[in-house]
C-alpha cells in the first residue's frame, strides 16, 4: 500500500517528537490579495491587501508573500471583531511542496511504500517494495555539523532502500534503468525547501479560532508606476480636443478587480532607499529602465500635479426596461478627487497581473488655443574666452549662433477645472500627426505652449559687433576692467503665405543697455530667474574666470514682431561687458 506523501516527508526531514517545527504544507499557505492601490508616477506606490485568509491549527495566518517596503510603511491589521493582531512574523520556514515527477528519482521519492519490479541494466528484474531514500535531517545537520546561522534543509542521498525476498537492498538510484509499478502509484513528489513565509498571530480570545479571518496590510513599495499622455487635436476656429491617458505598468503584484487611485504629484518619502526589516533583507526585484531613477522618462514626468474630470460609465437597458448584464468595459474611472498637494483620480475594477501593462483613457477637454511663434536666440560666450583652433564642439556653436530658427508652437488656455500634468503630447489637425511636444505642468487658467516644427518660411539674420574697448572701465578688489561694447541687429523675414506674430527673446552675457522700439531690457538673476536660458548648454565648455560673476550679468530683450507676407523687421539693440 502507498504511504502518505506528506507523512513520507515529515519523515525524511526528520519530523517527529523531537523537531519543534513541521513543514508547513503549500496548502496552508494564502495570498491576500490586492484591494487598492495608489500609484504616483516615481514608480512607488501604496498598496492595501485585504480578504478573508484561511488561518492554520494555531488559528494564525500564513502568507506566502513577503513584501519589500519603504522603511516605515509597513502596517498590518485585523478586521475580525473576534481575532485581535497581537504580532507579525517574517522568517524562514521549512515549507512541504509538492510537485509533478519528472524522473525516476523523483517517482521512486513520491511513491513510498509500492509495490514494483526494478531492473538494473542487463540483471535480471526483481520484484521489491519502496521502503524509502536515505536523508539526513535539518535537526541531524544542526547536531552534527557546526552552526553556520543559515537554515538547513535536509539532505537527500542517492541511495534507495528496497525490501525484497532476501531482505533490504541499498541500492544507489543511477544504477535502476526501470522502474514497474504493480499497483496504484503516484505522480506527485513532496520535497521540503525554506520560504520566507509572513505569520499574522492573531489572538482569539481563548476561544477556538475560527476557519478564516478578515484581515489585512498596506506598505509603500516601488513597482508599479503611471505614465500619462495626451492627444491634442487642433480644429480650424481655435479649439482643441485634448484628450489624456495613463499608461499603468505592473511589475509588482497581480491585481484582480482592484481599486487603482493614479496620482499626479509625488509626495516625499524620507526613506525611500531603505527597506523596512520585514523583508528580511531579501535583494531587491529588478525592476524595468522605467522604474530607474536615472531613467529618461523618471525626469521628464515627474514634476508636476493634477486632477482630473473622468469620462462617466456607461448604463445599458434591455428593450423593455430592464437592466441586461453589462458586457466587460473594461475599468469605470471615477472622478478626480484632490487631496492636500495630490491630485487623485480612482480607476475601479482592474485586472492586471504582473508584468502587464495597461493603457486607461482618462479625461478629455475642449480647450482653446492660437498658434504662436517663438524665436530664442541664446547668449554667446564672450571673443576673450573662444578658441579659434577649437574642436567641433565649438564649431557646432557657432553655426548654431550663426542661424537662429523661429520654433512654431501652439498655446493652449487652460479653461478647464483642473491643472494638466507632464506627459509626452501627441500633436494631430485634420486627422493627421503633425507632431509630438510635451505638456508641461500648466495651472487652472494658466498657458502652456507646445512646440510644433521649426518655422522654415521665417528666416532670421543675426549680426553683433564690437563697437567700443574702454580701459579701466571698473574696478573689482583693486583689479582694473576693461569694458567692451557692443551693438546688435536681428533681422526677420516672413517668406510664407500668411501674416504672422513672432515673440523675441535675445540673450546676451554682461548688460542690456539699448534697444529699439516695441522692445524690453533687463537683467536676468541667474541663479533664480530663467537660470536654465541664462546659462544655455554650451556654459560648461569653458573655464569660467572666478571674477566674472561679479562683474558681469545676464542681459534679457523681448520683443513681439507681426510680419505680412513677405515683410522684413530689424531690432537692434546694445550691451556691454567688463573683461581683464
Amino acid at each position: 500500500m502507498v504511504r502518505s506523501l506528506f507523512a513520507a516527508v515529515l519523515l525524511a526531514a526528520g519530523a517527529g517528537p523531537g523537531r519543534a517545527e513541521p513543514p508547513t504544507p503549500t496548502a496552508a499557505l494564502a495570498r491576500m490579495p490586492v484591494k487598492e492601490v495608489t500609484v504616483f508616477k516615481d514608480g512607488h506606490a501604496y498598496v492595501v491587501h485585504q480578504g478573508a485568509m484561511p488561518t492554520d491549527a494555531a488559528g494564525n495566518v500564513l502568507l506566502d508573500l513577503l513584501p519589500t517596503p519603504v522603511l516605515g510603511t509597513f502596517w498590518p491589521y485585523s478586521l475580525d471583531k473576534t481575532a485581535k493582531l497581537d504580532a507579525v512574523v517574517a522568517g524562514r520556514r521549512p515549507v512541504a511542496v509538492e510537485r509533478t515527477a519528472l524522473t525516476v528519482r523523483e517517482m521512486l521519492e513520491g511513491n513510498v511504500g509500492a509495490e514494483v519490479v526494478i531492473a538494473e541494466g542487463n540483471r535480471p528484474a526483481y520484484p521489491a517494495t519502496i521502503v524509502r531514500f536515505l536523508t539526513r535531517s535539518a535537526e541531524e545537520l544542526d547536531a552534527t555539523e557546526p552552526p553556520t546561522g543559515a537554515d538547513r534543509v535536509p539532505v537527500k542521498g542517492n541511495v534507495v532502500l528496497l525490501k525484497t525476498a532476501d531482505g533490504t537492498r541499498a541500492v544507489p538510484v543511477e544504477q535502476i534503468t526501470d522502474v514497474k509499478f504493480v499497483g496504484k502509484y503516484a505522480t506527485k513528489v513532496t520535497g521540503v525547501e525554506v520560504r520566507n513565509l509572513l505569520t499574522l498571530k492573531l489572538n482569539w480570545g481563548g476561544q477556538p479560532p475560527a476557519k478564516s479571518a478578515e484581515v489585512g496590510m498596506a506598505y509603500v513599495q516601488k513597482g508599479v508606476r503611471w505614465i500619462p499622455g495626451y492627444r491634442i487635436e487642433l480644429a480650424a476656429d481655435g479649439r482643441a480636443v485634448v484628450k489624456l491617458q495613463a499608461t499603468l505598468l505592473n511589475e509588482l503584484a497581480d491585481l484582480n478587480g482592484a481599486t487603482v487611485n493614479l496620482v499626479v504629484g509625488v509626495p516625499s518619502f524620507y526613506f525611500k532607499e531603505t527597506a523596512d526589516p520585514i523583508a528580511l533583507s531579501q535583494a531587491v526585484a529588478q525592476l524595468s529602465p522605467y522604474f530607474q531613477t536615472d531613467a529618461s522618462t523618471q525626469y521628464a514626468m515627474s514634476n508636476s500635479m493634477m486632477t482630473q474630470v473622468a469620462r462617466g460609465g456607461e448604463v445599458r437597458n434591455a428593450p423593455g426596461g430592464g437592466a441586461v448584464p453589462a458586457a466587460d468595459l473594461g475599468p469605470v474611472v471615477e472622478g478626480g478627487t484632490q487631496s492636500e498637494d495630490l491630485f487623485v483620480y480612482t480607476v475601479k475594477n482592474v485586472t492586471l497581473a504582473r508584468g502587464q501593462r495597461m493603457v486607461l483613457p482618462i479625461a478629455q477637454y475642449a480647450l482653446a488655443y492660437k498658434d504662436v511663434y517663438t524665436l530664442d536666440i541664446p547668449a554667446a560666450p564672450p571673443a576673450e574666452l573662444r578658441n579659434p583652433s577649437a574642436d567641433a564642439q565649438a564649431a557646432q556653436l557657432a553655426k548654431l549662433m550663426a542661424a537662429p530658427k523661429v520654433v512654431h508652437k501652439v498655446r493652449l488656455t487652460n479653461a478647464a477645472t483642473h491643472p494638466l500634468t507632464t506627459a509626452p503630447a501627441l500633436v494631430l489637425k485634420d486627422g493627421r500627426v503633425i507632431a509630438q511636444g510635451m505638456m508641461t505642468y500648466t495651472p487652472k487658467l494658466g498657458t502652456v505652449d507646445v512646440t510644433l516644427t521649426a518655422a522654415v518660411d521665417l528666416r532670421v539674420k543675426k549680426a553683433d559687433k564690437e563697437v567700443k574697448r574702454t580701459p579701466n572701465g571698473t574696478t573689482f578688489e583693486g583689479h582694473q576692467f576693461a569694458r567692451a561694447d557692443l551693438t546688435g541687429t536681428v533681422s526677420v523675414t516672413n517668406a510664407g503665405a500668411k501674416p504672422v506674430e513672432i515673440e523675441v527673446t535675445r540673450h546676451v552675457l554682461g548688460s542690456a543697455d539699448t534697444v529699439g522700439d516695441g522692445a524690453k531690457a533687463e537683467q536676468v538673476n541667474v541663479l533664480e530667474d530663467d537660470a536654465g536660458d541664462a546659462r544655455p548648454a554650451w556654459w560648461g565648455y569653458y573655464s569660467w574666470p572666478a571674477w566674472w560673476g561679479h562683474v558681469n550679468g545676464v542681459g534679457r530683450i523681448t520683443w513681439t514682431v507681426k510680419l505680412a507676407p513677405g515683410q522684413t523687421a530689424d531690432q537692434t539693440y546694445a550691451w556691454h561687458y567688463y573683461w581683464r
